[in-house]
């Protein structure tokens, strides 16, 4: 299937610029395009102004040999993008095809749901979207299902918004020809209006038109807080740390890459621990904080496109360096206070090893199974002992300056919750194919 991107719009309201080259939460909405239509499209169109060279010289430098894609130049693109749509009739034969806007932001989610329908992609359940700015339709139902029976931006009523994806056909070349031969301008409703497409619907997934400054702040802050891991996170994750990691990652997606977000948290976790010698209660509020900046790589990976198994897995590995430095900086810190026995060396090795192995049980896991240990067991996710529990425990027995307590409590914690991993996981063996 091929993918016709139409991008010969002025951006007047933009201060005529060029909206597919604009960056939303690190990434320019044309690379998003690509990246989410990629797998399903075996080529792509993009239709530009002819007298338009940043978006042909971005193609060759970034995606030349990575993907098929020709150039289309529209001489007049003040003619409107149902003049647009139909210059790429040449190019695109009688097969289905693709079409989107230049300057339309989608979801993962949204994509994966649209390229399996057929003819014009309506929200019937818009939530992440200015109705009054939006283009409405109009649908009828009859013999054939559900159709376009009128559109516009000012229709009063009305059943669902363009959201401006559609799974067309050759006879959208032939209307605009003839709509094109009536009229000067041609805008793409004119089109749709005429064809009268059948209408398919994805309801409540992101989609953003993107036609000002602000279309574009709302953007990257619906990208960032759609983000958030669906699973996984602990209590506190869900209900601190990811309310300010957020705003962190709202301000950064733009500037840094999801490693370099790894890298600042890795460093801030263990200043953290080489603090425990000079003031304990400072090192577990900065412990935390290094505990609330390790989201954000994964939300900026997940908002920017750019996750990958290596980045999940440096993060794993350089997590467990942190943990392991904080609790032996907290026992060195003993010995140094000559609070420190035999008994306390037994509960010092109980919580690192308890520490390391709530995380190696559910990763070990994974690599067996190739899924989520709490997408497959659920109960597991209301186990206490996730990470973020445990470092926000440790914070709080930090600023009460009880090292040795924070000792014993996360070596209880941390090893009650692998063999309560263990004892779900076995428990469920069934369900997992064994």
């Amino acid at each position: 299937m091929k993918a016709v991107i139409l991008a010969s719009g002025q951006g007047s309201r933009m201060g005529y610029k060029l909206k597919p080259m604009l960056k939303v939460a690190g990434r320019k909405i044309i690379d998003r395009t690509i990246i989410l239509l990629k797998p399903y499209v075996n080529e792509f169109v993009f239709v530009i102004r002819k007298d338009c060279r940043e978006i042909e010289e971005y193609l060759e430098r970034h995606w030349k040999g990575l993907i098929k894609y020709k150039i289309v130049k529209n001489p007049e693109p003040e003619r409107g993008n149902g003049y647009t749509l139909l210059l790429a009739s040449e190019v695109v034969g009688k097969d289905e095809f693709i079409l989107t806007m230049g300057d339309h932001i989608y979801s993962k989610n949204f994509v994966e749901k649209a390229v399996k329908l057929k003819g014009l992609i309506g929200d019937f359940n818009p939530k992440y979207i200015d109705v009054s700015e939006a283009t409405k339709v109009r649908v009828e139902i009859g013999k054939t299902g559900k159709r376009v029976k009128d559109i516009g931006k000012k229709l009063k009523t009305f059943d669902c918004l363009d959201t401006g994806f559609f799974i067309l056909d050759n006879k959208a070349f032939e209307v605009a020809r003839r709509v094109a031969e009536r009229k000067k301008i041609v805008e793409l409703s004119d089109v749709i209006r005429e064809l009268k497409p059948e209408v398919s619907e994805v309801s409540g997934e992101l989609w953003i038109d993107i036609d000002t400054p602000d279309d574009l702040k709302v953007a990257r802050k619906l990208l960032v807080r759609l983000s958030i891991k669906s699973i996984g996170d602990g209590y506190i994750s869900r209900h601190l740390n990811r309310k300010i990691s957020t705003k962190i990652s709202e301000y950064l997606v733009d500037y840094i890459t999801p490693n370099q977000a790894t890298m600042i948290a890795f460093f801030v976790g263990l200043l953290s621990s080489l603090l425990v010698f000079f003031n304990l209660p400072a090192a577990g509020i900065l412990y935390q904080f290094s505990s609330i900046l390790d989201g954000i790589d994964g939300e900026i990976a997940r908002a920017s496109l750019r996750t990958s198994k290596f980045g999940e897995w440096v993060d794993s590995i350089l997590d467990r360096y942190v943990d392991f430095f904080f609790l032996l900086s907290v026992s060195l810190y003993l010995i140094k206070q000559n609070m420190f026995l035999t008994a306390e060396l037994i509960i010092a090795m109980f919580a690192l090893f308890g520490s390391i192995m709530v995380s190696y049980s559910t990763e070990k896991f994974k690599a067996s199974y190739s899924r989520s240990a709490y997408e497959c067991v659920s109960s597991l996710r209301y186990i206490p002992g996730k990470r973020d529990e445990r470092i926000f425990l440790e914070t709080l027995l930090c600023i009460l300056n009880r090292p040795l307590m924070l000792l014993v409590l996360i070596g209880v914690l941390s090893n009650i919750k692998v063999i309560a991993t263990f004892v779900a996981i076995t428990v469920n063996r069934c369900t997992l194919g064994e």
